[in-house]
């Protein structure tokens, strides 16, 4: 699979030959505008689709796995609606992961640690989940992982090895701060789009048709619609034998330092 580094070797390669060949043959100057025109749509298409592990290797699924278990993971809260997701965990025996975000675990302490004390994950999201994210500087980025890793552990007294950027959205300067802080990258394959969609059985209807043995769910615990489809998704994978298991068990991974 292509990757950042890869697609540079192929492109410098390419580039090369085509000016090599300028000096034997003419060559169309637009050769060269299609060249750097397709590596910025392979660039960005990388950047976003954070399953092509592009710039960074994230775990988006188990594709090894053989029993009917799947993850199911929350972002950008902690908010009130955490708390009613943390019930309907509660009452179907399911373990989630939730990446929070810095800014809000600071407003809502107490949700967090009782995230971690109900033996659900805490992942890092970044403290602000700017929309501008995606251009902040190596070192900005850092910071702001390391803040929000901070938090995380003055208030629920653990340290976790979990990251998931902004948006699914990875870039070199995130890769770049991903290998001074060491965080593992957690992407998903199952996709709701609870986010931008608004009703609730388009949203249902769109998880139930990807759910597969090993996947990560992608859920947010900002909005009550979101809420009211996991109570649906939760009988739903019930129905179906489907066993909802934490990070760390679909994955093999340890989510916090020792």
């Amino acid at each position: 699979m292509l990757n950042y580094k890869k697609t540079n070797i192929i492109f410098i390669t390419l580039f090369t030959l085509l000016v090599l060949l300028c000096v034997f043959v003419k060559v169309n100057w637009w050769w060269g505008l299609a060249l750097f025109a397709a590596r910025f749509v392979i660039f960005i298409v990388g950047s976003c689709f954070i399953n092509l592990n592009f710039h960074v290797n994230a775990f988006c699924n188990n594709p090894l796995e053989s029993q009917k278990n799947i993850a199911i993971t929350f972002d950008d809260g902690p908010s009130e609606n955490t708390l009613l997701v943390l019930d309907l965990l509660k009452k179907h025996n399911a373990k989630a992961a939730f990446f929070c975000i810095g800014k809000r675990m600071e407003k809502h302490p107490d949700i967090v640690r009782k995230i971690i004390l109900e033996g659900h994950i805490v992942g890092n999201h970044s403290y602000s989940h700017s929309q501008f994210f995606d251009f902040y500087s190596k070192k900005r980025i850092v910071a702001e992982i390391k803040k929000t890793n901070a938090i995380i552990e003055k208030v629920g007294g653990v340290k976790t090895q979990l990251f998931r950027p902004p948006y699914g959205v990875t870039n070199p300067s995130i890769r770049k701060a991903l290998e001074i802080t060491k965080h593992i990258v957690i992407g998903w394959n199952i996709r709701s789009l609870d986010g931008i969609l608004k009703n609730e059985k388009n949203i249902y209807n769109r998880i139930t048709k990807r759910i597969t043995p090993g996947g990560i769910l992608l859920l947010h615990d900002t909005s009550l619609h979101s809420v009211k489809v996991l109570e649906r998704l939760l009988l739903y994978l019930e129905k179906k034998k489907y066993t909802v298991v934490s990070l760390e068990q679909l994955l093999k991974i340890k989510a916090y330092e020792v």
